[in-house]
C-alpha cells in the first residue's frame, strides 16, 4: 500500500523511521524544506535512546500533497491544534478508497476527521513513546516497555481493516510494537491522561518527568490531573480507577521516560511554540463542564499554560 505521513516533525519523523525501516512505501509531507530536503538527499538517521543507531534510506519527500499521488493510507502526526488545516491541504493524495490516520496526542482529533470522511475510512490512535528531532534528517525515539503505537477504526470494514493491519504488520517489522484495535478508547484515553499530566505539569514546573515525581507538590499536581482525567474518562464510557492508574500506567511512564522533557515542555521552554493544552487539558475542563465534573487542577493548569504561551516575549530570562 501508498502511504503519505503529513506532518514530519519529531514524532512523525520517528514513526516514519520505523513504518520505513517495517519496508513501507512512504512519501514524507512536511514544510520544513530543509528537513525535507536532508531525508530526499542523505536519508534519516533514525536513533532508538540511548545509542542505537540506524539509517534509512528510500523516501519519498515533498513540501505538499499536490502531486504526490493517490495514497492508499495518509496519516497524520501535526499538531493537533493543525489537524484540520492539514486534511484540506492534503486532499490532493486522498482519494475514495483512502484510509485516513490520526495518530495525534489528544481528544477531538476523532471529530475533526468525520467532518471530512466517514467513519469506516477513519483510523485513530497514538504512540507511546518519547520523540525529538536533532536536526534536519536526524530524529531520536525513547521507547517504553509494553505496546509502543495502538490505533483502530471508528467503524470497522474492509477498507479499515486492510489498512490496519497493514500498518500493524509494518511497524512490528520495523520494531515497534504496534496493536490494531476494534475499540482502541482504552489506549487512547490512558495516553491522554498520560500526556495531561506529564506534558503539562512539567511545562510548567520546567522540570524532566522524574524530578517532578520526586518532589511531593509535584507528585500531588500529576494526581490531581489523574484523578479528574479519571473521572471524565469514566462518563465518558471508558472506566479507569485513578489509584490503579496511578500505581500501574503512570508509574511505568515515570521509570521509563522519567529523564525526559515532555513535548509541550518543549514547547513551552525551549522553541516557545503554542501548545497542545486545549485538545489535552483543556478539553478535559470542558468535558467536565458537560457532565458536571470538577476540574480545579486542570483549570488552573490550562489557564497557566495559556497565559505563559500567550507572552513569551515577555518572560523574565536568566
Amino acid at each position: 500500500m501508498k502511504i503519505a505521513l503529513v506532518g514530519c516533525g519529531a514524532a512523525g519523523s520517528v514513526f516514519a523511521g520505523y513504518l520505513r525501516k517495517g519496508g513501507a512505501d512512504i512519501t514524507l509531507v512536511d514544510m520544513y524544506k530543509e528537513h525535507m530536503d536532508k531525508i530526499a538527499k542523505d536519508g534519516l538517521d533514525f536513533i532508538i535512546y540511548p545509542d542505537t543507531k540506524y539509517h534509512l534510506d528510500g523516501f519519498k519527500t515533498a513540501y505538499n500533497a499536490d502531486n504526490i499521488g493517490t495514497m492508499d493510507i495518509v496519516i497524520f502526526i501535526t499538531k493537533a491544534t493543525q489537524l484540520d488545516g492539514a486534511v484540506q491541504t492534503a486532499m490532493p493524495c486522498i482519494g475514495d478508497n483512502t484510509v485516513v490516520c490520526s495518530l495525534i496526542n489528544g481528544l477531538g482529533n476523532d471529530d475533526i476527521l468525520l467532518k471530512y470522511f466517514p467513519g469506516n475510512r477513519i483510523l485513530v490512535g497514538s504512540g507511546a513513546l518519547g520523540t525529538a528531532l536533532q536536526g534536519p534528517g536526524c530524529c531520536v525515539s525513547t521507547e517504553v516497555e509494553g505496546t509502543l503505537v495502538h490505533f483502530g477504526a471508528i467503524e470497522n470494514g474492509p477498507l479499515t481493516d486492510a489498512a490496519g493491519k497493514h500498518l500493524q504488520e509494518l511497524f512490528n517489522a520495523g520494531g515497534c510494537r504496534a496493536e490494531f484495535n476494534e475499540d482502541d478508547r482504552p489506549n487512547i484515553w490512558k495516553k491522554v491522561i498520560i500526556n495531561c499530566t506529564v506534558n503539562t505539569v512539567c511545562a510548567l514546573l520546567r522540570l524532566k518527568i522524574y524530578q517532578v515525581a520526586e518532589d511531593p507538590w509535584g507528585m500531588e499536581l500529576y494526581r490531581g490531573v489523574v484523578r479528574e482525567a479519571c473521572a471524565i474518562a469514566t462518563a465518558k464510557g471508558v472506566p479507569f480507577d485513578p489509584v490503579e492508574f496511578e500505581n500501574t500506567h503512570l508509574k511505568n511512564f515515570i521509570d521509563n521516560m522519567g529523564d525526559y522533557y515532555p513535548s509541550m515542555a518543549q514547547d513551552m521552554l525551549f522553541n516557545y511554540r503554542q501548545t497542545e493544552i486545549d485538545v489535552l487539558n483543556g478539553k478535559l475542563c470542558e468535558y467536565g463542564k458537560q457532565f458536571g465534573i470538577p476540574t480545579p487542577v486542570n483549570d488552573v493548569l490550562t489557564v497557566m499554560v495559556k497565559a505563559i504561551q500567550g507572552n513569551y516575549d515577555k518572560q523574565y530570562l536568566k
